[in-house]
């Protein structure tokens, strides 16, 4: 019998070795059945005329239904994942305002959510969810068991601090009612409750892990007032300095001590943006050995700075840095202590990005895209700096699949997802927001020069992009980690 695909001609990259091998893929079903001098025919032959194979990428965060409606994004926004090699997108959901604009238990809401993406998405997608209310720490087990939910997290900043900057009332903005505080106290409960659930499923252990954006809510609201005070400048620089460092310094290091306090070991601190937080991190690695820390940046904390990001529109959280963080952050990346590279992908169009004024960043809202970005971003940078082909498969395929349960997903070998993303490291190009899939309509790596440009991606064997343009019709599938 012919294989499905073959792709000849292809230098395949492992997270397992730091250069790539000379090799052919063969498919079947869907799945990788043979890699290396595949012999038989196919009916399908794609010639990779000596093109990088990367696993497909597996953004493990992304923000799909946040300022836009969740069935919109997951259309549109997985068009801009398949053009950065992403195949699989974790994305974040939680109760309260934007994404549903709905409270109550997520026995009566996941439903909606996932009804709202089927169909829709052009690359394969799971969810995060974050346990706002306390009957939803009672809801973890059945989120694991029914909806293969396996990873949560906490919003450590919104107990004090609104999304786009200072607020008085946190609890219209989660819906939470007067007598649930979302607070240090909640943090923990909710830890205990994703311990006792490991406890209850230990075949799925390893997998069910807590997320945190680590910024401390009292810090920002002190500095953000003395910012708005004693400064006239109102761009990144001052968004970062009303966010200072010493923030997520000082949030890791609670949350590293409620997780060494309530047993909970599989802990990842997502977007980690500074020379600070990393301290925090790395001093609690080694304080706490029995905790499994894992430990992510974003591509936009690698590539911009305060400086070099073209406008406001760079307005993120935590926020984009100094380019001495950022230096701070490729050391880190290149001594293997991160864990994972994401995008933090959460499309903000322009009417609603600025509020109205460009050139007040306290107006405006925050997050941007960039999983289009993330593949060549990481090859183009990384490589300059030293980083091997491998560690970039390992950073956003193999890590990221391991931790979030994605057995099948994060490495070309028998027996996995035939999902394959090919890099021309020839191709030298410039972003342009206008080249993108994304409804964004603006990126803060407009100008960015890239050396490295995806040109095709294999979904389970199926082509989402050729020719560096997303084809075909949505055939993204929902990804239980049970």
């Amino acid at each position: 019998m012919p294989h499905d695909l073959i792709i000849t001609n292809a230098l395949v990259v492992s997270p397992d070795r730091d250069e790539p091998v000379a090799a052919s893929i063969a498919v079947d079903g869907g799945k990788i059945t043979a890699v290396g001098d595949v012999t038989g025919e196919a009916r399908v032959v794609h010639d990779a005329g000596g093109k990088l194979a990367f696993p497909g990428v597996v953004d493990a965060h992304q923000h799909w239904g946040i300022y836009n409606p969740l069935s919109e994004d997951a259309e549109t926004e997985s068009r801009a994942c398949a053009q950065g090699g992403v195949t699989s997108g974790l994305t974040y959901f939680r109760t309260g305002q934007y994404y549903l604009n709905r409270s109550g238990p997520y026995e009566d809401m996941f439903p909606d959510v996932l009804a709202a993406v089927q169909g829709r998405a052009h690359v394969d997608y799971g969810f995060h969810v974050a346990p706002i209310l306390r009957q939803h720490i009672d809801e973890i087990p059945l989120l694991v068991e029914r909806h293969g939910v396996t990873s949560f997290k906490i919003f450590m900043f919104y107990g004090g601090h609104g999304l786009h900057g200072s607020s008085d009332d946190q609890a219209k903005f989660l819906m939470t009612p007067p007598d649930e505080p979302y607070n240090i106290a909640h943090f923990e409960f909710v830890m205990r409750g994703i311990e006792a659930t490991r406890r209850r499923f230990p075949e799925l252990a390893d997998r069910i892990s807590l997320s945190l954006h680590c910024e401390t809510a009292e810090i920002m609201r002190a500095y953000t007032d003395q910012v708005m005070r004693e400064r006239t400048d109102r761009g990144l620089r001052a968004y970062s300095d009303a966010r200072p460092p010493h923030s997520e310094g000082l949030a890791v290091t609670i949350a590293s001590y409620l997780a060494h306090e309530t047993g909970l070991p599989t802990i990842n601190l997502l977007h980690l943006s500074s020379a600070k937080a990393f301290e925090a991190a790395m001093l609690m690695k080694s304080t706490f050995p029995h905790v499994d820390f894992r430990r992510e940046v974003t591509i936009g904390h690698l590539l911009t700075d305060v400086d070099t990001a073209p406008d406001n529109g760079a307005k993120v959280n935590p926020p984009i840095r100094p380019r001495e963080d950022v230096e701070a952050l490729w050391e880190h990346v290149l001594a293997g202590n991160v864990d994972w590279v994401v995008s933090d992908h959460a499309c903000c169009r322009e009417e609603v990005k600025f509020g109205g004024d460009r050139d007040d960043v306290f107006v405006g809202h925050s997050g941007f895209g960039g999983t289009e970005y993330l593949l060549p971003g990481l090859v183009t940078e990384g490589t300059r700096r030293g980083l091997s082909l491998g560690r970039v498969a390992a950073l956003v395929a193999d890590n990221p699949a391991r931790r979030y349960g994605l057995t099948g997903k994060g490495r070309i070998a028998e027996g996995y997802d035939a999902d394959v993303a090919l890099v021309d490291p020839r191709v030298e190009w410039t972003v342009r927001a206008a080249d993108s899939e994304s409804t964004q309509g603006y990126t803060p790596f407009e100008g960015f020069d890239m050396t490295a440009k995806v040109t095709d991606v294999f979904l389970r064997g199926e082509p989402i992009l050729a020719d560096g343009a997303v084809t075909g019709s949505p055939r993204g599938r929902y990804l239980p980690r049970n």
